[in-house]
């Protein structure tokens, strides 16, 4: 972990969507220094699924150190935004950091992703982080230590990051092409970054759409906040970059990463614009349909899926549904697999008893996956994890993202037996 130097102490970071999570982690590292921390964020009440909100958020500020305003801010509501930077200034006497961590996610692919879900991610993401910046630039000029710090990825352009959510990814994207113009316009002046997790990090948004099991896959938030605790000791020159948790650590002489874990020593999940793949993603995709290639050691062609494998993998997963599996799961599940032993299957995890077959389902699919026959077979015997050809394009979701998620968590019970 990375120790407080107490060079935040009188600071004031202005902080969007600091009422739980990145935001609030962040904010409690500053306030071990003596921070004063502006929370503006827009839960007020506690969220039935989602616990914190802007007053005890507040509250654990204070006792970690820190002074703390709390105030009702929707980022996508200019005029909130504004009546906190001036409380902020009228309070605290200044703004000497922003953070803009407020964001919505959606990943779905363009034709399932509602105009209602592409409104928000726009506005919050890009337009939110645009105003917010907006509003505290004249404040951050006067200050000597001066930093915006977007919570946005690297302008990764390898199409992969775009097919399966492009929407999303035009959002957050935005956020960080505000980093590569606000830097630029405002050299000198103040400093203006990126930071993004190499791995994904566990917060109670993360739990609601991955299920319970899936923080064992994540880093604490912790090393997000030591990150950019790392970044705001760097002078106003340090700008422009688009920086990962894990690298500008690593520049700080930190070496032991299993503390961040959740579950030290378990496999971590990547997060999303990472190209962190074994080797390295192919550079050029053939055709503009084509899945990416990824090199798993020497790339030796690999055998095609044995015949009658799917309706064996199928077999062994009815053995293993049980009661608990549907009460816990409640969702049905549909399967396009292309190539040998392939066509349509399906899974159903909200009758009771469950079922699977060949053939669309008798119900409503809530979900459908396409791939390969081989790779679900891969997949569901553990050799692929299903994150990974998500990310890779060899799995197509179309669907409930957050029911998809929920399948990984069958699949590793019944890996085992397969």
């Amino acid at each position: 972990m990375l120790p407080n130097t107490g060079k935040l102490a009188g600071c004031t970071l202005f902080i969007t969507g600091a009422s739980r999570g990145i935001g609030k982690a962040i904010a409690l590292k500053a306030a071990k220094d003596g921070a004063n921390i502006v929370i503006a964020a827009k839960t007020a009440q506690a969220h039935p699924k989602l616990p914190g909100t802007i007053y005890t958020a507040a509250e654990e500020i204070e006792a970690a150190g820190g002074k703390a305003l709390p105030c009702v801010v929707d980022v996508r509501d200019e005029q909130q935004i504004k009546d906190a930077v001036e409380k902020a200034v009228e309070k605290f006497g200044g703004i000497d950091i922003l953070v803009n961590n407020a964001s919505a996610i959606t990943l779905s692919n363009t034709l399932d992703t509602p105009t209602k879900k592409v409104d928000l991610m726009m506005s919050v993401n890009t337009r939110g982080t645009y105003l917010t910046s907006k509003a505290c630039i004249p404040y951050l000029k006067k200050s000597k230590i001066a930093h915006i710090l977007n919570l946005s990825p690297p302008l990764n352009l390898n199409p992969l990051w775009f097919k399966q959510h492009c929407a999303y990814t035009i959002a957050k994207y935005g956020m960080s092409m505000c980093v590569l113009g606000m830097a630029e316009e405002f050299k000198g002046e103040i400093a203006v970054n990126a930071l993004w997790p190499k791995t994904a990090i566990h917060t109670a948004a993360v739990d609601m759409l991955g299920g319970s099991g899936i923080e064992s896959q994540c880093r604490k938030v912790d090393i997000i906040a030591d990150a950019a605790y790392s970044i705001f000791k760097k002078p106003k020159n340090f700008t422009g970059n688009f920086i990962i948790d894990e690298n500008i650590l690593r520049e700080e002489g930190i070496k032991n990463f299993d503390v961040y874990a959740v579950k030290p020593g378990h496999p971590l999940i990547p997060d999303l614009f990472i190209d962190e793949l074994p080797d390295a993603v192919n550079k050029k995709m053939g055709t503009p349909d084509a899945a990416p290639a990824f090199k798993e050691g020497k790339q030796a062609p690999q055998p095609k899926a044995a015949s009658g494998s799917v309706a064996e993998t199928f077999r062994i997963v009815k053995e293993t549904v049980s009661d608990d599996v549907v009460k816990a799961t409640q969702a049905v599940y549909q399967f396009d697999l292309s190539g040998e032993d392939g066509g349509t299957w399906f899974l159903d995890l909200k009758s009771k008893g469950g079922n699977v077959g060949h053939g669309e389902p008798p119900d409503r699919a809530d979900v459908v996956m396409t791939m390969s026959a081989e790779d679900f077979v891969k997949m569901f015997s553990g050799k692929l994890k299903p994150t990974m050809a998500f990310m890779s394009g060899k799995l197509k979701i179309k669907g409930n993202m957050a029911l998809a998620i929920k399948l990984e968590k069958v699949m590793t019970q019944m890996n085992a037996k397969l």
